[in-house]
């Protein structure tokens, strides 16, 4: 209150003075806005530290004061089972991935070490997707999310190993092979140094860049005539394992509609497929961007040796090569380079384990030296469909990829073939309905392409 009444006393003597020199006050004044054109000046505020200020410590008793702690004591030994997810790393051990997931319980571990499916938690390559439900550092249960082993279904399904506590103790395991689920993203990407740079900035996954570069190839040559400034979108199929996004190399299906501007010339892309037929890629006045055979087996190679005369590696002799190599390390995917039925899939002398698929119009396709085969004789495969693998088998001096393309029985250039290949083509009953898919298309990849432009995107 004495503070108070000072302040008050104070302001009464200041309103006083103001009134008694109300002239000089207003020179003053004046000759201060004056000098504030070349002089800074500061203002402290007329009121006590807040520290310096008197201070009261107020206590009161709650009612039901032992019922309340009755309930922190019970809070506080009351623990949470929380869910937590990581992804498996390369160098990983049991103990280092439960502890990254907060899990501290040895029969667990153990379990991980000791069984057979729980060892294939940190089996092969990294990257898994780990989820465990944990109370207290105890693990109530794990799941983990993989690729699918089955070479038939690794574009469709994961792979998913679920562990679980029992209430009399110990562990139980059960996998199931699981369809992926499917969902429609857009994105879109600015050529700065490479498409390969621009697609990671962008946060596309590896397989939806292959398709990029396979479905522009005929238009653009990557190599030499990419541009800075070149901007490309792409509406692509994203894979969700039980909703969460797929984090390894199959994280992508099939690209939908793409649009590349390259120099100022728009290309164009959008996925159709006719009831009954099979589906392809085609530009929005409806021609087709596929043909009958596609240019290579592999997505991404480089051709170690030509259909030419050379010089044979193993026996020396100067002789017609029958077929194209492609250089590869051992692993690389191989795929069908046109829908047909596996005449024979094994082993055959030189070449080592071989694929063989007949065609239409007497048409064959061999894929040797392969370090493993992904299909059987008598099966139907699509153009582009995983068959096997790039290895050193048989008569091979390093991992690569032999391939030969046949008609009529004779061997022919590969290359050639599936350059003078027969396009898809889009029958008159079905062009209304492209033109409708196109027109949808075009719009969302028009939209990505304008956020591309601003430094935008979308995901």
């Amino acid at each position: 209150m004495n503070l108070e009444f000072q302040l008050m006393r104070a302001g009464r003597a200041l309103e006083a003075a103001l009134g008694r020199h109300r002239r000089r006050v207003t020179a003053a004044v004046i000759v201060l806005l004056t000098g504030s054109a070349v002089t800074a000046f500061g203002v402290a505020p007329l009121v006590p530290d807040a520290a310096e200020l008197p201070q009261r410590l107020v206590q009161q008793d709650l009612p039901g004061d032992a019922a309340l702690q009755e309930q922190l004591l019970a809070l506080d030994e009351h623990s949470l089972a929380l869910y937590r997810s990581d992804l498996s790393r390369a160098g990983d051990t049991v103990d280092s991935l439960l502890k990254r997931l907060g899990v501290d319980d040895p029969e667990a571990a153990r379990f991980l070490r000791t069984d057979p499916a729980g060892r294939e938690v940190l089996a092969g390559r990294p990257g898994k997707m780990v989820q465990v439900l944990a109370e207290g550092g105890r693990m109530i249960s794990l799941t983990l999310r993989s690729p699918s082993p089955l070479d038939e279904r690794a574009s469709t399904h994961f792979h998913r190993l679920e562990i679980k506590r029992l209430a009399g103790g110990g562990f139980t395991a059960r996998t199931a092979e699981v369809p992926y689920a499917v969902q429609t993203r857009l994105s879109s990407g600015t050529i700065v140094s490479s498409l390969y740079a621009a697609a990671d900035d962008a946060k596309l996954p590896d397989a939806v860049t292959n398709q990029l570069a396979e479905l522009f190839g005929a238009d653009i040559d990557f190599r030499r005539e990419l541009r800075r400034g070149d901007t490309f979108s792409v509406l692509y199929e994203g894979l969700m394992a039980d909703g969460e996004p797929v984090a390894w190399a199959q994280g992508a299906g099939r690209v939908l509609a793409a649009r590349f501007e390259n120099g100022g010339e728009v290309h164009e892309a959008i996925w159709f497929q006719e009831p009954g037929k099979r589906g392809a890629y085609f530009d929005p006045k409806g021609r087709s961007k596929n043909r009958m055979f596609l240019g290579s087996p592999l997505a991404f190679s480089r051709v170690t040796s030509g259909f030419a005369m050379r010089m044979h590696p193993i026996s020396g002799r100067w002789s017609q090569h029958k077929g194209v190599d492609y250089g590869a390390p051992t692993g690389t995917p191989v795929r069908s380079v046109g829908e047909g039925v596996v005449s024979f899939a094994g082993r055959q002398n030189g070449y080592g384990n071989i694929v063989m698929i007949r065609h239409a119009g007497g048409h064959e396709t061999r894929y040797a030296h392969l370090s493993r085969i992904s299909v059987r004789q008598g099966s139907r495969v699509e153009q582009g469909q995983l068959i096997g693998a790039v290895g050193a088998t048989g008569w091979a001096t390093g991992p690569h990829l032999h391939f030969e393309f046949l008609v009529g029985g004779a061997q022919v250039d590969p290359v050639r073939m599936a350059r003078a290949s027969a396009p898809v083509t889009l029958s008159e009953a079905a062009r209304a309905s492209f033109a409708q898919s196109a027109r949808s298309a075009s719009l969302q990849l028009s939209a990505a392409a304008g956020s591309a432009n601003q430094g935008e995107r979308f995901e």
